[in-house]
């Protein structure tokens, strides 16, 4: 099982970003999708979350209106737009595959806003 972030880096505030976490090793289209966080300091967070079909979508209140999460099941793959970043975004992104019975964990990416 892989899950490989990418699309981190460095933008300055009102700036975007696109996550992408790419998977393989397990029925993608079975699983919710969720994106996390974790700043340095705090505790991880739930950033946004689509459940299997993409038909349901949610969002933490600190970035709805400016994230959008989505998945193409074709390509295993979900991604997290990022649009008007503010410095308060800064942290560590991570997706994570959420199932019935099964938790999969991608290793990070990290997204700084900064002047």
């Amino acid at each position: 099982v892989q899950l490989v972030e990418s699309g981190g880096g460095l933008v300055q505030p009102g700036g975007s970003l696109r996550l992408s976490c790419a998977t393989s090793g397990f029925t993608f289209s079975s699983f919710d999708m969720i994106w996390y966080r974790q700043a340095p300091g705090k505790e991880r967070e739930l950033v946004a979350a689509i459940t299997t079909a993409g038909g349901r979508t949610n969002y933490a209140d600190s970035v709805k209106g400016r994230f959008t999460i989505s998945r193409d099941n074709a390509k295993n793959t979900v991604y997290l737009q990022m649009n008007s970043l503010k410095p308060e975004d800064t942290a560590v992104y991570y997706c994570n595959a959420a199932g019935r019975k099964y938790d999969y964990w991608g290793q990070g990416t990290q997204v700084t806003v900064s002047s």
